[in-house]
């Protein structure tokens, strides 16, 4: 058997679980979706073109409120700016195999749990292998907004609207795990919801980007300022990985 359909394949075997967990929180993005105006297709090119929960949450929330272009680059910029560094971080584990080229299609799909997988691999990973895990969950995301969109369209408003917290419910169970380890995460949301409820009641007329932008920058500057993470610090983290 080819290695790379070898490593293909084993990419994908090791995707499946990632998948099986983006249909249940993709569905929650169809629902607001739609509930924003989108139709089933309009939700799946757009978690098609972002794979990201977070970033697409907050442009369904610019697109409703009818926010600007400016809007929403400088709030996917800031949201989804971690991947950038996940980037460099996954580069270095990388093999010859990976061509500019492939470095540009595999950079695409790196989310937060394709991260931790890729990192946890006990030795380099290979373009094929890369490919091969972001197949299943990019198919997953993709899939469960447009049933998600299409069940929005069909299901009773109360339904619907309830099954549009499934994406709030994911949100706090990335927080939660992590703040029982580390209580300066939970200080940093405290202060970014703190921050983002004053925006709403004393400045209303601004959108929800700029509010989110606004919040997660102050937030993120108070908790580094307070908090900060030393050199030693990374280097254990990095070792845990």
């Amino acid at each position: 058997m080819n290695s790379n359909f070898r490593d293909y394949k084993a990419g994908v075997l090791a995707g499946l679980p990632i998948m099986l967990g983006y249909i249940s929180v993709s569905f929650g993005i169809g629902i607001l979706a739609h509930q924003a105006g989108l139709s089933a297709l309009q939700a799946a090119f757009m978690s098609g073109a972002n794979l990201t929960s977070a970033g697409e949450a907050a442009g369904i929330d610019i697109i409703a409120s009818g926010g600007t272009l400016l809007e929403m680059a400088i709030t996917q910029l800031v949201i989804n700016f971690r991947y950038l560094l996940m980037s460099i971080s996954l580069s270095q584990r990388t093999d010859e195999s990976f061509t500019t080229s492939k470095r540009i299609i595999a950079s695409f799909g790196i989310t937060d749990e394709i991260f931790a997988l890729l990192v946890s691999r006990n030795k380099s990973v290979t373009a094929a292998y890369m490919m091969g895990v972001i197949t299943l969950p990019f198919i997953g995301w993709t899939g469960g907004t447009a049933i998600g969109a299409i069940a929005g369209s069909i299901l009773p408003k109360t339904v619907s609207d309830s099954l549009g917290i499934l994406l709030y419910g994911m949100f706090v169970a990335i927080i939660v795990p992590p703040a029982k380890d580390d209580k300066h995460i939970i200080f940093a949301v405290f202060i970014a919801a703190g921050i983002s409820s004053l925006l709403k009641y004393l400045v209303p007329h601004l959108t929800s980007g700029f509010a989110v932008i606004i919040a997660a920058l102050c937030a993120a500057v108070v908790a580094a300022v307070l908090f900060p993470v030393s050199e030693r610090d990374i280097e254990e983290e990095g070792g845990r990985a």
